[in-house]
């Protein structure tokens, strides 16, 4: 009996993490390219590394092959990305950090990121509170720029 409630304990606190994949996904008001444009300047303007800028609907077309606009937004800054990886080395594998703009089949535009507080659990990150909520504070202001009207 005892297993059997740990089970059922154990279920119920992954649910919340199962059901969303670890993904902060926010509707935005603007189209995949104005959210994309502005998410770009905001980061730009923190003095943030934009790495690349990868439009996979110009990719997918290339190849033939029709996707709705669809683009993902690499950044980053080493200051506290390299903190994170001091944390855990395996942390590198989800950084630099990413946001990916899209349009769903009713046209609406969304924007989805890591969530940081996910990514801590998955790298058995325990000993970085701060540089997690620093991290989940900004992706957070950066989204809300980029979305909103």
């Amino acid at each position: 009996m005892y297993k059997y409630v740990l089970g059922v304990i154990f279920l119920v606190l992954t649910l919340p993490a199962s059901a969303d994949n670890g993904l902060v996904k926010i509707k935005s008001a603007n189209d995949v390219t104005t959210t994309s444009n502005k998410l770009v300047k905001a980061l730009k303007s923190k003095g943030m590394t934009v790495f690349d800028v990868i439009d996979h609907a110009k990719g997918a077309a290339g190849v033939g092959i029709e996707l709705p606009p669809t683009t993902l937004v690499i950044f980053g800054n080493p200051k506290v990305g390299t903190l994170l990886m001091k944390c855990s080395r395996t942390a590198a594998i989800d950084l630099p950090q990413k946001m990916l703009i899209w349009s769903d089949e009713s046209g609406q535009t969304w924007l989805a990121y890591n969530d940081p507080v996910y990514m801590a659990k998955r790298h058995g990150i325990s000993a970085c509170g701060e540089v997690i909520k620093k991290i989940t504070g900004v992706l957070g202001k950066f989204s809300s720029v980029a979305t909103a009207p």
